[in-house]
């Protein structure tokens, strides 16, 4: 008796035996090999194609012979004319199985192709979308056997994809006929599959292959600006990122006065979900621009959000979000026509997918840095911050996570600050103030060398110094406390005091001048000590509500920090420690995430098991509501002290040791009649 032919398939390792003429992509389907193929075996997309190993294979037990595969027949040779096979390629529908083989399935012709994520992880996304491209041939009409056309490609979708049943809206009815006709009954049907529904739903319809893509996008609904990547869904690819600030700002810069806003103006909520949703339809059509695509080849969206912009998306007052016991409307996941929130810059029959939200204050965005981060997954016990306007902060590890939110407010973004600006060319990014001279020394955003340095002013002359940016404020703050200028209190003193006629007097108190360009009809550029107040407010409400999940813990320190947020990303550790920003860490154990909010929504448009898992986790997850927990008001105050009133932050002592001043402006004098007091610690 003759044995079948062996068949192993790498890098998956799986193998099995199939009969001689099996073609191999036959043989990877029925061992479940992650083999991609759209047209389903006609060798007409090219997505199945493989490079067959020949020789000796001790690893595996075979020796495959120059004969192991059939050889090439003329789809294959048409299709290297055409397209170009990549030497040693084959189509897996083409070639077939004659003798032991070891066949590898190239990453590009995986179906779950790996995405790496840059920051923070080696994590990979696994391409499983809701939203796919499926190539069928649709049986011809017969007037003795009378079915409509949907009837048909529902048939034919089943006996060739296994799709059970589908809808169609009237919208694409109307094009189904001609469509099917132009391509001879060949056509490429986009299906989308939620997780939590059995019928898959024709989103567009083109004549024989479509060839010019499949598009979703990742958004990332801000208080303050609104941030979207445009992804392949195919590939998983990024084609690219954009922002756009978020409208609503007019009505109120942090999260509560925009509650406020709808309480005392009738039909404000509805004025605020108009504007946000046309935003969301200019960043769509400035990205598909940007990448050089129509922009109706986007077919999904998938939502983060917090609380109130969640609300405010959905066209939902959000006046119960402003008021105890903080009730959502809804907190489920949610999926919808794109058109149900207005979405016109998109496929007309595009849909949405909006994350779960945790809590009345912790939102979908909060989700999605689980989703991504998984703190719920970690040996240590981490601490996740999400730095924005509104901080969401994640503690856990195997055992629990738990979550809260804390009004930062819009200080760590530049906002509410004297000389503050959003990031962008020309503003302060960093600062270091050397402790001897008490002279400053800068970097702004696009330009790599120090203000120091031969060729800045060159180099800065097109967009000059025009302010300072959240991470700049912060690490200006911190340099401040460093350089013996600023007193853990979070007082300036007087040039007398400090020694530098940087310190100048600036009605009751004082402020430290980085940079004059008035002489040249420039920026005066100055850290005030309203800009310090506005700073101590953020990092306290930031600092309490880590405080406030540890106490729920029982613990006093955390092993990591993992910084989230496209600002968290450009915080350096080391001066959000002096601040106290965060609790007392290693530095080494401070790392960051980049938008990891983003991240988890990329992660959940790519793949759907993802949304499910999410879904699962959130109802897992301990929730903490900073508004009504007594203990916040007591971390917050003895946070306001740089870096903390009572906690003793060891790790930062051993790499900065902080000056212990104290300037007491008695009276409220700017002349410098107070006391300078120096303790030797």
């Amino acid at each position: 008796m003759t044995t079948d032919p062996l068949v192993v398939f790498t890098p998956s390792g799986k193998r099995g035996r199939f009969p001689v003429g099996t073609p191999v992509l036959t043989a990877a389907r029925q061992l479940g090999v992650d083999l991609d193929s759209v047209c389903g075996g006609r060798g007409i997309c090219s997505k199945c194609q493989i490079t067959p190993g020949y020789g000796e294979f001790s690893k595996h037990g075979i020796t495959v012979a120059d004969d192991a595969l059939s050889e090439w027949n003329k789809v294959e040779e048409r299709y290297d004319q055409k397209r170009g096979l990549k030497p040693g390629r084959r189509l897996g529908c083409q070639a077939q199985i004659l003798r032991d083989v070891v066949i590898d399935v190239p990453p590009e012709s995986q179906v779950h192709k790996q995405v790496v994520r840059k920051a923070a992880s080696a994590r990979v996304i696994e391409m499983d979308p809701a939203t796919k491209l499926y190539l069928v041939d649709v049986d011809e009409p017969d007037m003795h056997e009378p079915t409509g056309d949907l009837e048909r490609l529902a048939r034919s979708l089943k006996r060739e994809w296994g799709i059970e049943a589908i809808r169609a809206d009237v919208t694409l009815l109307s094009k189904l006929q001609p469509v099917l006709r132009k391509g001879k009954f060949q056509v490429t049907v986009a299906l989308h599959k939620s997780h939590q529904d059995d019928v898959a739903r024709v989103l567009d319809i083109w004549p024989g292959l479509h060839e010019s893509g499949l598009y979703g996008l990742a958004i990332d609904l801000g208080s303050t600006t609104i941030a979207a990547h445009l992804t392949d869904l195919v590939t998983g690819e990024v084609k690219a990122s954009s922002g756009i600030m978020n409208p609503q700002i007019r009505f109120g810069e942090d999260l509560m006065s925009r509650v406020s806003y709808s309480m005392m103006n009738p039909g404000g909520d509805k004025e605020m979900t108009k504007a946000v949703r046309d935003a969301i339809n200019t960043l769509a059509g400035e990205i598909a621009k940007e990448a050089e695509i129509e922009p109706h080849l986007i077919f999904e969206t998938v939502f983060v959000c917090n609380p109130v912009m969640h609300h405010l998306l959905l066209g939902i007052d959000p006046v119960e979000l402003g008021q105890a016991p903080f009730a959502l409307a809804t907190s489920d996941s949610m999926t919808l026509e794109a058109r149900d929130l207005d979405l016109t810059a998109i496929n007309p029959r595009a849909r949405t997918y909006i994350l779960p939200c945790i809590a009345g204050h912790v939102g979908a965005d909060c989700a999605a840095v689980a989703l991504s981060e998984e703190p719920g997954k970690s040996e240590d016990l981490a601490l996740i911050v999400d730095v924005g306007t509104n901080a969401e902060i994640l503690l856990g590890d195997r055992s629990r996570v738990l979550a809260c939110s804390s009004p930062t407010g819009p200080a760590f973004e530049g906002a509410q600050i004297s000389s503050g600006q959003r990031a962008a060319p020309g503003a302060i990014e960093a600062i270091r103030i050397d402790p001897e001279t008490k002279e400053p020394r800068f970097r702004v955003i696009g330009c790599d060398k120090w203000s120091d340095e031969d060729g800045f002013a060159e180099e800065t002359a097109v967009t000059g110094i025009t302010g300072i940016c959240g991470s700049g404020i912060i690490e200006a703050v911190a340099e401040l406390r460093m350089a013996g200028l600023m007193d853990e209190s979070g007082l300036i003193g007087s040039a007398e005091m400090t020694g530098t006629p940087r310190c100048i007097p600036e009605g009751r108190t004082h402020s430290y001048l980085i940079h004059d360009a008035t002489a040249e009809g420039g920026p005066r550029i100055t850290v005030t000590q309203g800009d310090i107040r506005a700073i101590q407010l953020a990092k306290s409400a930031l600092y309490a509500g880590a405080r406030l999940l540890m106490d729920q813990r029982g613990v006093d320190k955390v092993d990591r920090v993992v910084l989230a947020g496209a600002f968290g990303a450009h915080i350096s550790p080391k001066h959000a420690m002096v601040l106290g920003m965060i609790p007392d860490v290693p530095l080494d154990k401070v790392t960051s995430a980049g938008n990891a909010a983003g991240t988890g929504a990329r992660i959940a448009l790519c793949n759907i098991g993802a949304r499910a898992e999410i879904e699962q986790t959130v109802r897992q997850i301990t929730k903490v509501e900073t508004a009504i927990e007594p203990k916040f008001q007591d971390h917050f105050v003895a946070a306001n002290a740089i870096p903390h009133k009572t906690d003793p932050f060891p790790e930062l002592k051993k790499i900065a040791p902080l000056p212990q001043v104290s300037f007491n402006l008695g009276g409220g004098d700017s002349g410098g009649e107070g006391r300078r007091r120096r303790r030797r610690g």
